[in-house]
């Protein structure tokens, strides 16, 4: 009797642990989803910051060529015209940044920077543990250090 209890109890404590298991593995999948999706929501809305932004550089920009052309027409001072230069570079930065494939060209460089430059990678004192977090919590908040210590 003592013998098919233990193995009934044995089961069931095999069954929680599967149990378990399945939703440690379910939460990680919800939070990688929710942190992915955040991740799309960022970078839509720098995105549509770009194009917004872009909108009102262009018309400065449009302004300002017109503006320094005729000022460096009627002056007959070309040296006007050389700010529309730099602005130039700016707004093709925008347009790239907002319209291109600037994202692509940067998550490509990206994912080369993670596969061979590893090493830039690190953070400092390495990633962050929990003894660690935890001994940083207790000393601000003025608490005794815990017993493992």
């Amino acid at each position: 009797m003592g013998f098919s209890l233990s193995k009934s109890m044995d089961q069931n404590l095999k069954k929680q642990q599967e149990f378990m298991l399945h939703n440690a593995r379910l939460q990680l999948e919800r939070q990688i989803l929710m942190q992915n999706q955040m991740r799309e929501r960022q970078m839509a809305m720098q995105v549509a910051w770009s194009r917004e932004f872009l909108k009102y550089f262009g018309a400065f920009f449009c302004l300002t060529t017109v503006g320094l052309t005729a000022g460096a027409v009627k002056r007959r001072k070309p040296a006007l015209f050389t700010p529309v230069v730099p602005l130039s570079f700016i707004l093709a930065y925008q347009l790239d940044m907002a319209y291109g494939t600037m994202v692509y060209r940067v998550r490509g460089e990206a994912e080369s920077i993670m596969e061979a430059e590893v090493d830039r990678l690190t953070l400092p004192h390495g990633t962050p543990t929990f003894e660690g977090i935890e001994r940083a919590r207790r000393s601000k908040a003025h608490l005794p250090p815990l017993a493992e210590e």
